[in-house]
């Protein structure tokens, strides 16, 4: 029972850093586009993320807990290994003020942990192809969506007078709160997976079915996470592509709200940090392709290439490291 403890307790630090990684998702542009202070935006998104699994169901958390590995491969020590190498990389990540993505952290972890307990056999590969197919094409549809939404907006405002702008200003808060539930539904979901397997392997539930309280306490911790800020990356996302103004928050975040939203109900893990990303990309780019500073984005895209293979190395050595001494 010590180890599940110590499983359910790495899943909650693992959704509290998802928040901290993630807040930045929906409130740079909020700040950023000056629609909400930091406080406020902070505030307003936390509790619509902890909303947001109790509201849109947990297909994502069915994904990560049965169609990765296979489920004998599923024990407590290699659960507890893959959450730690998961972690030790948001860590690193967070410190360094890196905007790279939980979800592949999460993926990444398991599959060095796996991998190193009982070989690559243990792998489901059809529905490991899904997830890894969902969290690399969600970015481009991001990209697409902002775009195209993008335009859609300049089109449809095209005869507007300047007060459009109080438009935008404001319906930011209804985009940024529908953005909020859907990535609270999305993110708060990894860590349900986690701890339902954990149930699971250790013969307390007979099927994989998720607790009301272990949706309880992921979202809130998702929640926490978030609350406590992440300024760096907020910085990172809110301004260093291009300055934000009110019609790019706006088609930024409802763009990204619905390729979260899709998602999560089709049962996908994808990476909000990284939909938010290039959703802010494709939105500056409908604008003018020289707007983008393109760097930047490069080197976010090289951080995510790296996140998998390095946390799968950090849960691989963390399960040997254990397996070695006890």
């Amino acid at each position: 029972m010590t180890t599940l403890y110590i499983l359910i307790a790495l899943a909650l630090v693992f959704a509290f850093l998802n928040g901290v990684h993630d807040a930045s998702n929906v409130v740079s542009t909020l700040i950023s586009s000056r629609s909400m202070s930091p406080t406020k935006a902070l505030i307003m998104t936390a509790l619509a993320e902890f909303a947001g699994p109790f509201l849109f169901g947990v297909a994502v958390a069915k994904t990560i807990g049965k169609g990765l590995v296979a489920e004998e491969a599923m024990t407590l020590s290699v659960i507890v290994a893959a959450l730690s190498g998961a972690i030790l990389w948001n860590i690193i990540t967070w410190v360094f003020g890196i905007p790279s993505s939980s979800s592949h952290a999460l993926v990444g972890g398991i599959l060095g942990a796996v991998i190193m307990e009982g070989g690559i056999g243990h792998v489901i590969f059809n529905g490991m192809a899904l997830v890894l197919i969902s969290l690399f094409a969600s970015p481009i549809i991001g990209m697409l969506v902002g775009f195209v939404f993008t335009r859609l907006v300049y089109f449809l405002a095209r005869r507007a007078s300047l007060r459009i702008n109080w438009f935008f200003k404001n319906g930011q808060i209804l985009t940024g709160l529908g953005l909020a539930l859907s990535q609270g539904t999305n993110d708060a979901q990894k860590a349900m997976g986690i701890i339902t397997m954990g149930l699971v392997a250790a013969d307390i539930l007979p099927s994989f079915e998720v607790p009301l309280w272990v949706v309880f306490l992921s979202a809130g911790a998702l929640a926490t996470g978030t609350a406590t800020g992440g300024w760096g990356m907020i910085h990172t996302l809110g301004g260093k592509f291009y300055k934000i103004r009110p019609v790019n928050g706006f088609s930024a975040q409802a763009g990204a709200a619905s390729v979260l939203l899709t998602a999560a109900l089709l049962g996908g893990p994808v990476s909000s940090t990284q939909v938010v990303s290039s959703t802010i990309a494709g939105v500056g780019a409908a604008e003018r392709m020289s707007k983008v500073r393109w760097g930047v984005l490069g080197n976010i895209i090289r951080a995510w290439l790296l996140t998998i293979p390095a946390a799968g190395a950090m849960a691989a050595l963390v399960y040997w490291f254990t397996d070695l001494i006890f």
